[in-house]
């Protein structure tokens, strides 16, 4: 009788699960010191001069320097810095607001009335959301050229109010909070479709349209591409590429160097503020909206 193979050593299902969440937890760490290390950079080096960057670290904070950059940033080129924050605050809020509400208004009616060609016309959506918006800069730009609102603020606001994306989001929050039934009652109690969708549908998929504002409002927040094409006025220019073209000059002048930091940290914190006070509303909505 042949003697049995002694009985491999096979790790505890204890040991496996500690591993996995150890590597999970590892892959979270590096990706949130991926997000916050540059934000922790811009901070420190907002408090530098232009002598602090070459004789500190790239964490370390300067002589303190903040309220100096502050006042040669907002100084610069006749305060043409508010002028830029105005027009990030008109096409990123107002953008995203008026966005939204188009984009609840075509996902609803997508999702709740029955017309000809609805399908096809969600099918031309979803082909939409796989257009990259850089692609579409040249024909906008033509087509701006023809309308002759080139170097203009509409040039840049009326193209940020589309967003297939956004549809197909409000579609899906439609289908998930808005029952029928409460429609077909008050189609019976004699309201029309607008006043339906205004009273009962827009309420009820509250937290769907937050969340639509905000990726919106960050999507022209971060809008580069666009207002390259379309705009040669320095007034008009939205914050990032107001602070791109600053950023062009650092080489041969580098006193934009703090100015090109404390815009770009500036920049940031309207992004870092809405996610933070909006976390509940779109968390939700994002939930909502997966369980279609």
């Amino acid at each position: 009788m042949k003697n049995a193979a002694p009985p491999r050593n096979r790790p505890s299902p204890t040991a496996s699960v500690w591993t996995s969440r150890a590597a999970v937890h590892l892959v979270l760490l590096l990706g949130a010191l991926y997000s916050v290390l540059p934000l922790i950079w811009l901070v420190t080096s907002a408090t530098k001069n232009v002598r602090d960057f070459s004789t500190t670290g790239a964490f370390d904070l300067g002589a303190v320097h903040l309220g100096d950059n502050l006042k040669a940033l907002f100084d610069e080129q006749d305060g043409v810095f508010l002028y830029w924050i105005r027009n990030s605050v008109l096409y990123a809020l107002v953008g995203a607001l008026l966005g939204a509400l188009i984009c609840a208004a075509c996902g609803y009616a997508i999702a709740k009335l029955d017309f000809p060609g609805r399908r096809t016309l969600f099918a031309v959506t979803l082909t939409g959301v796989l257009v990259p918006t850089t692609a579409l800069a040249l024909p906008l730009y033509l087509l701006a050229s023809q309308l002759r609102l080139v170097d203009t603020f509409w040039a840049v606001f009326l193209p940020v109010l589309t967003n297939p994306f956004g549809v197909y989001l409000a579609r899906a929050f439609a289908e998930a909070s808005v029952p029928d039934e409460v429609l077909e009652a008050a189609r019976v109690d004699g309201a029309g479709e607008l006043r339906t969708f205004f009273t009962i549908g827009l309420p009820m998929m509250r937290n769907g349209l937050i969340t639509i504002v905000l990726f919106q409002f960050v999507a022209i927040w971060n809008n580069f591409f666009l207002p390259l094409v379309m705009l040669t006025d320095p007034k008009l220019f939205p914050m990032n590429l107001g602070i791109f073209q600053w950023s062009t000059r650092v080489s041969q002048f580098p006193q934009y160097n703090p100015m090109v930091i404390t815009g770009s940290l500036l920049a940031v914190i309207p992004l870092v503020a809405a996610f933070v006070l909006l976390q509940r509303q779109w968390r939700s909505g994002l939930a909502a909206g997966s369980t279609k």
